[in-house]
């Protein structure tokens, strides 16, 4: 780490080689942030968007608690600090809500693992560093407007995005005022995984006041606005093109 890098805030974005994680690492790093792309398989992407931002690629898979513990690890072994930690990376399996028999156990724990444990052990591994931050550290989590209404791909996939918005609220409580927590939780995002969700896209131009979803940049300028707010914690942000309102 040389002289210049030491100066620059440090943000880890987990999933941030496509979609709303690859929009959020360019935003930040526009910003002046050295910024860890993260994926759990992309190694290609991942090493390629973090040279062209200056900042560096670790790969992990989050579902494994020794690696998630790593990436935060290597983070700091990488760049000497961490200031920023946006939780973004997750998993969905379409499964009807009715079905409650394909929503099996381990359906479940895979879900809970990723898109609640895993956030969890990061936001741990990170704490000592984030307290250290000079402007004071900032966990973003990515959560979904299915944590908020009874809507998502699966009832396990709401539920864990659910705990996770609830989850920011109370370490919000807990680790203030050195650590500010909040969660982002989007509608449908245009991104190559929705592309084919045909009867979301209609439902977002159909009902949704802004008549369409929303762009993964619509979702970083976001991200990038939380973590610029020094007194905003606790919050939950519903970014849904006003869909809520319908």
């Amino acid at each position: 780490m040389n002289i210049e890098q030491a100066g620059r805030p440090v943000a880890l974005v987990t999933g941030s080689t496509s979609g709303i994680g690859e929009a959020v690492a360019r935003r930040l790093a526009a910003d002046g942030a050295r910024v860890v792309v993260h994926s759990r398989s992309s190694t290609a992407a991942g090493e390629a968007l973090a040279a062209e931002l200056g900042g560096v690629y670790v790969r992990a898979d989050l579902g494994v608690e020794e690696e998630a513990r790593g990436l935060v690890e290597a983070a700091l072994g990488h760049c000497g600090r961490l200031d920023v930690l946006v939780n973004n990376a997750g998993i969905s399996r379409p499964i009807p809500h009715a079905d409650l028999a394909a929503a099996t156990p381990a359906e479940w724990r895979e879900l809970l693992e990723v898109n609640l444990i895993a956030p969890w052990v990061l936001c741990t591994a990170a704490l000592p560093a984030l307290r250290h931050s000079p402007g004071g550290g900032s966990i973003v989590n990515v959560t979904s407007h299915a944590g908020v209404r009874p809507k998502g791909s699966s009832v396990p996939y709401a539920a864990s995005k659910a705990a996770l918005n609830h989850v920011t609220r109370l370490l919000a409580a807990a680790l203030g005022p050195e650590v500010r927590v909040n969660a982002v939780a989007p509608g449908l995002v245009d991104t190559p995984m929705t592309k084919d969700w045909a009867e979301a896209h209609e439902l977002w131009r159909d009902r949704a006041p802004m008549h369409r979803p929303a762009r993964p940049a619509d979702v970083a300028d976001l991200v990038a606005s939380v973590i610029a707010n020094g007194y905003l914690t606790g919050e939950v942000i519903v970014l849904d093109g006003g869909l809520n309102l319908t």
